[in-house]
């Protein structure tokens, strides 16, 4: 049963309504550089697997932030990782990684310190093919649409160079204002300046603050963004009045906030930009729990994402109350949450997606994104909350070729726990095949207004 169901999915078109892969893959459909710079260098779930065993940051090519030397020759990189390969075992990259060498560069050897220059050089010597170009990529590996992520700031260059192009693939931007939304991120009141001079906005008041960011969403919106997105470390928000609201403003653009007037702001944040998605309808999405940058010294060092965010212990019940108070009845809003705190599942996540018109739940992200992620968040939720409230599925990576690898991981894992609540009854055989469907395709596409 899971198999005729796996087989009635596994060629859908992939729908990728969340990620951070690079649009200027895209725009320019340059080669990629070297397998160290599509495998190794870019993924922290890599990199981070491997710092956990000894090897330094910068011998595997990652960037300093102060501009120091780290390892250049992308074969010794390439070498290091291959004698290290077996660290992966078991691991959800350890499926990614086989996968895309399999799968997208015909290549059936496990990698390891014998073969890895053989290795190295057969998937090198295709990346120089026009087949293995990031268009052609896109278009072989069945991609509907795939979103990226940008800052407020961002010019969306790429994407206007993308749409020049005449290229018929789908890309389209995410709005992601943390920059200018979190008072604790470095350069936050030069941002919110530089915020109001790109919109035309006096950006010192909380109205044309405001404003601020209503243009910019309204301009995302132009280059197909249908969602924002929101990476907090907790999940609080808030419902000031005006006046208050205003107030803490100044107090960020002064870098006078306490920590918890920091998260009060963002908690602020969270509901305005609710309230605005009844105006543009993006859906709001709330990636919340990651205790980020947590080794000063990597930090420090080589700065953000860099592979030390850590999950953290999240409270939703309480800290969504004031944005649902305002907003969560509204049939028309979409808020997905994501966690990093699986314990929340069943105890909370699912009671308010099951109860509030406006959330539905992310898939398992991040850490939890593999096969007995999926799983679990499939046993703890679906009692509760059904397979409707939740997003479907989305990969949420800057590893462009683990994304077919990822969504091939989700609809196993889904059909076989469809397959299980056929064989115990629970779900009749051809309503089984409908839900494989919705939650491959078009649970996203619906989740996010695509």
């Amino acid at each position: 049963m899971a198999r005729d169901l796996y087989n009635s999915v596994k060629d859908m078109p992939i729908v990728s309504p969340h990620g951070h892969c690079d649009p200027r893959w895209f725009a320019e459909n340059e080669r990629f550089p070297n397998p160290a710079e599509l495998f190794v260098i870019p993924d922290h779930y890599v990199f981070r697997m491997l710092v956990s065993q000894g090897v330094a940051l910068s011998d595997l090519g990652v960037p300093r932030s102060d501009g120091g030397a780290t390892e250049s020759d992308p074969r010794t990189i390439w070498r290091r990782f291959a004698e290290n390969y077996h660290l992966f075992r078991g691991t959800p990259s350890s499926t990614w990684l086989d996968h895309s060498f399999e799968h997208v560069f015909g290549l059936d050897e496990v990698l390891s310190a014998v073969n890895a220059d053989a290795l190295y050089d057969a998937i090198d010597a295709k990346l120089g093919q026009d087949d293995f170009r990031p268009r052609a990529l896109f278009e072989r590996f069945g991609i509907e649409v795939l979103a990226t992520t940008e800052g407020a700031l961002d010019d969306l260059g790429w994407h206007k160079m993308i749409r020049e192009s005449g290229w018929g693939g789908r890309v389209v931007t995410t709005y992601r204002p943390d920059t200018v939304v979190d008072p604790e991120f470095e350069g936050f009141a030069d941002n919110v300046e530089a915020f109001g001079v790109l919109t035309g906005e006096n950006t010192a008041t909380w109205d044309g603050y405001l404003n601020a960011h209503r243009i910019r969403r309204l301009f995302f919106k132009t280059y197909g963004a249908t969602a924002s997105d929101h990476g907090h470390a907790t999940a609080r928000t808030e419902n000031l009045s005006k006046a208050e609201a205003s107030a803490l403003f100044q107090k960020a653009l002064k870098s006078d906030c306490t920590p918890e007037e920091a998260d009060a702001f963002r908690g602020q944040m969270l509901t305005e930009m609710a309230k605005m998605s009844l105006d543009d309808k993006l859906t709001l999405q709330i990636h919340a729990g990651s205790r980020r940058n947590h080794s000063a010294g990597v930090f420090a060092m080589h700065g953000r994402d860099k592979g030390f965010d850590i999950p953290g212990r999240t409270d939703y019940v309480g800290a969504l109350k004031p944005l649902l108070d305002a907003v969560g009845l509204e049939p028309d809003l979409k808020v997905i949450l994501f966690t990093l705190d699986e314990t929340t599942y069943g105890r909370e996540l699912a009671p308010l997606a099951g109860a509030y018109p406006c959330l539905r739940l992310g898939p398992p992200w991040w850490f939890f994104d593999s096969y007995e992620g999926i799983r679990k968040f499939r046993e703890a939720t679906t009692e509760t909350c059904g397979f409707y409230n939740t997003a479907g599925f989305n990969d949420d990576t800057r590893a462009f070729c683990s994304i077919p690898a990822r969504h091939d991981v989700a609809r196993r894992s889904d059909c076989a726990y469809l397959a299980g609540l056929v064989g115990t009854g629970r779900l009749r055989e051809s309503e089984a095949y409908e839900v494989a469907a919705d939650l491959t395709y078009n649970l996203a596409k619906e989740a996010y207004g695509l």
